[in-house]
């Protein structure tokens, strides 16, 4: 919630340690806690954001996939199917369910290397699928459907149809995958001027499944406007 300089960053094989809050994995799963102050658009007042979140993955993923060919942009699915446990203090909230951990990580930002992209998981009985497909800055594309085994295989599947997706509310487009090419759009959780995520009903591999979906329009971080912006939604501290 805060962007912070080198100095306040630290890692090691077990251990990322960013200002007060800290990642690390504590024996079958990653703890994340979370010491921080929240900040909204044109609210004056930072409000404590302290518990801890603990992510127990049910498939676990060594491989990791390169996103364009000089591999500067390599994408991790560390674990595609997992349950997380939330115990907030500030404010007192908790709760559990589904989710998911992966990394993105390279020798140059994200902007330099993509204009867009489109990324969805869902869950095939005790698998998950996830497809991710995008334009890269040269303006060639990629795009990949993956299928992720319960015994831990990955496996290249065949793409499903293309399925348009209206736009959001700051006209992100936004698109999936499906058998028919039809998906619907449930709930849209995030929506920024260069951001969305959604919650989907869609079908995929002959089954009707609840998808995650996430569109990120890289032209629109990368111009002035959104950059000016970007400090009054997420703070930056000087040490």
């Amino acid at each position: 919630m805060t962007e912070r300089p080198r100095g306040s960053v630290t890692r090691d094989e077990d251990n990322l340690q960013i200002g007060p809050s800290h990642l690390r994995w504590a024996g079958d799963h990653l703890e994340i806690g979370i010491v921080e102050r929240d900040k909204r658009l044109f609210n004056p007042f930072r409000r404590r954001v302290r518990g801890t979140v603990r992510v127990y993955p049910e498939i676990a993923n060594p491989t990791a996939f390169a996103l364009d060919p000089g591999q500067s942009h390599i994408w991790h699915c560390l674990s595609p199917r997992a349950r997380v446990e939330v115990e907030m203090s500030e404010p007192d909230i908790v709760w559990s369910g589904e989710a998911y951990l992966d990394s993105n990580f390279g020798s140059e930002s994200l902007e330099e290397g993509f204009r867009v992209w489109h990324w969805s998981r869902a869950h095939i009985g005790q698998d998950a699928m996830v497809c991710y497909e995008g334009i890269r800055r040269d303006g060639s594309g990629f795009a990949s459907a993956i299928r992720f085994g319960e015994n831990g295989s990955t496996d290249q599947v065949e793409l499903p149809m293309v399925a348009p997706l209206p736009n959001s509310l700051w006209q992100i487009t936004r698109r999936t995958r499906s058998d028919n090419g039809h998906a619907k759009v449930l709930t849209t959780w995030e929506d920024t001027p260069f951001y969305a995520r959604s919650t989907l009903a869609s079908r995929i591999n002959g089954e009707d499944v609840i998808a995650v979906q996430e569109s990120l329009d890289m032209d629109r971080f990368a111009s002035g406007l959104v950059q000016f912006m970007l400090p009054y939604r997420m703070p930056r501290a000087k040490r």
